[in-house]
């Protein structure tokens, strides 16, 4: 027999050894042992100052709980036709790892370093300030999404399978926690070798990848691709072409306009990283004075308002973690920020952002056509690294002196670690994002009293929350004038995360495989 039960229990149940199986006894009225809980889903409560934990269980009565054991069947696909994949990032991980189920080669190119090497470009900006434009925390072996939080929350419930998803994580090394968590994670000390478990998998299987790798044109013929020029050199015949470049391939989309293939502006949005103590949000979500509980995970939040028709929201909330340089190209300064898997550091952070509509927002910058959000983009950047002092240190300034109009005396600690420049930012930023933000922050005041306060920082520029450029594909997921080219990913505009890039790449594969 099994019932399918929804506990909650206090923080001091939680607390209890085997306070889980305690409680599922009495609401069940059975003895403990005689049964086996397998948890579907959890989460917590913490809207009031009580706390519950919420606990969605399958419970097994006289029966066995079924295998925890996940299995992939991946076929060697040595000798297979090829599928070209650009880019190792979310979407052309999953993208390959497909292949490999439906006896495809994937033939995968990426700019970037291997996941070992691309620490040494990371050190490189944080500590010497020096931007590789090929690798580095956007570009390499699994993308933007290697050194990142992790998060694994998508609302994209209808572009594919989540739980597939989850649940090829978890074969490839993830933690099994992400399976029940309400609002999973990985943590950036763990991702990377996630990335290389998935590497090794393809490539066992007779798949290729070549790192190092960059696509820098493309051979069409008659409206259909013919091949891919590597390194500005060597040439690839292709006959599918998956196209998962991420939101930061500027270089792609430079490279398409030049070539008449048919581009889109795209909505996005920009702002600045707000940076508070962790003990600050915790108190304020916790309801605690003090320490909060260790069973309580470091605090999140999500936060959005309406400020003159134009919605401003937080975006990419990392409890326990730290702002990272993002920049991909010398002369420009961007920010984000990750979380390691325990979120144990003594910072929040969060982008705080605004939506820019490209059809109404910016006309200064119509002259660019499909490409005036990106343009956009990079002139708030080069005013960061101007405003920054021309490195990788980030112009800042604390919190009430942005929303007061006060240049910043001084800045309070930060885990940023090439370093913060006091800035005015509430006059530099343009009043279509910084009027806004102004308010906004005004208003998170108020629906989480304590979180406008002197002790914390905002941190400029936070650009690159999606694609400010779409590149078209029709209801088979190709390129609707290029025939063989498959966008893909946060690049062609169809993602916003991990998860859903990973569920593009899947639905691309099997497009781009379909009459082959």
């Amino acid at each position: 027999m099994v019932r399918n039960v929804q506990l909650r229990l206090t923080l001091k149940e939680e607390g209890t050894p085997n306070g889980l199986e305690i409680r599922a006894a009495k609401y069940l009225g059975l003895e403990d042992g005689t049964f086996k809980i397998r948890v579907l889903r959890k989460s917590i409560d913490a809207r009031k100052p009580k706390i519950f934990f919420n606990y969605k269980l399958a419970i097994y009565i006289n029966e066995p709980a079924p295998s925890d054991a996940l299995n992939f069947k991946y076929k060697d696909v040595s000798n297979a036709k090829a599928i070209h994949i650009v880019g190792f990032g979310p979407a052309g991980m999953w993208a390959a790892l497909r292949c490999l189920e439906m006896g495809y080669k994937p033939i995968v190119l990426e700019r970037g370093n291997n996941v070992k090497d691309r620490r040494r470009d990371l050190k490189a900006i944080n500590q010497d300030h020096q931007v590789n434009p090929e690798s580095n925390y956007c570009f390499g072996e699994g993308g933007a999404g290697t050194y990142s939080d992790g998060k694994l929350y998508t609302r994209s419930l209808k572009r594919g399978d989540v739980r597939r998803i989850f649940e090829s994580l978890v074969f490839h090394g993830a933690t099994d926690q992400i399976l029940v968590d309400a609002h999973p994670h990985i943590g950036t000390n763990k991702l990377p070798k996630i990335v290389q478990n998935i590497r090794e998998v393809i490539q066992h299987h007779g798949g290729e990848i070549h790192f190092n790798t960059k696509v820098t044109d493309f051979v069409i013929k008659d409206n259909t691709l013919k091949a891919i020029v590597l390194n500005e050199k060597d040439e690839m015949a292709v006959e599918r072409v998956i196209l998962a470049t991420g939101h930061s391939a500027r270089d792609i989309f430079d490279l398409l306009h030049k070539k008449d293939i048919a581009l889109e502006a795209k909505s996005f949005a920009m702002g600045v990283r707000v940076e508070h103590p962790q003990h600050i949000i915790d108190s304020i979500q916790y309801h605690c004075s003090g320490d909060r509980s260790e069973l309580l995970p470091a605090a999140s939040y999500s936060l959005v308002e309406q400020v003159k028709d134009r919605g401003v929201y937080s975006f990419c909330m990392c409890p326990g973690g730290f702002i990272v340089p993002a920049a991909t190209a010398p002369g420009e300064v961007v920010v984000n920020g990750m979380s390691p898997s325990k979120r144990n550091n003594l910072y929040a952070n969060s982008g705080i952002v605004v939506e820019i509509n490209v059809d109404k927002d910016i006309p200064k910058y119509e002259k660019f056509g499909a490409l005036k959000g990106l343009e956009y983009q990079k002139a708030l950047e080069r005013l960061a690294f101007t405003s920054g002092g021309r490195t990788q240190t980030a112009p800042a300034q604390r919190l009430t002196d942005f929303v007061d109009g006060n240049l910043s005396v001084d800045l309070n600690p930060t885990s940023y670690q090439p370093g913060l420049n006091s800035a005015p930012l509430h006059s530099l930023l343009p009043k279509l994002i910084g009027g806004r933000l102004r308010q906004g922050f005004k208003a998170f005041g108020d629906k989480m009293h304590g979180y406008y306060t002197a002790e914390a920082n905002i941190v400029g520029v936070e650009s690159r929350t999606s694609s400010p450029v779409s590149i078209p594909r029709n209801e088979k997921l190709e390129h609707p004038v290029i025939k063989g080219l498959f966008p893909c990913g946060e690049g062609g505009g169809y993602a916003g995360g991990i998860v859903s890039a990973a569920m593009d790449g899947e639905r691309c594969a099997e497009a781009a495989m379909a009459g082959l």
